[in-house]
């Protein structure tokens, strides 16, 4: 099945962000995008992958030993 392709409008609701956000990253091609004719559209694939590529877990702080 083909993966649904999604407006730079409908990115950026999904990112939480203004359009010019997923704009940017098609600029500096650090986002895998699909050229139809004048329209850019990304697909949810990518959008998934680019959020687990830059999502951060966190880290265990352990506590120092005051000696």
């Amino acid at each position: 099945m083909a993966d649904r392709l999604l407006t730079v409008q409908e990115v950026a609701e999904r990112l939480g962000t203004t359009v010019r956000f997923p704009r940017r990253l098609i600029e500096e091609r650090r986002i895998e995008y699909v050229k139809i004719g004048r329209h850019v559209r990304i697909p949810e694939r990518v959008v998934e992958a680019f959020v687990a590529a830059h999502t951060v877990a966190p880290t265990v702080r352990r506590l120092r030993r005051v000696a």
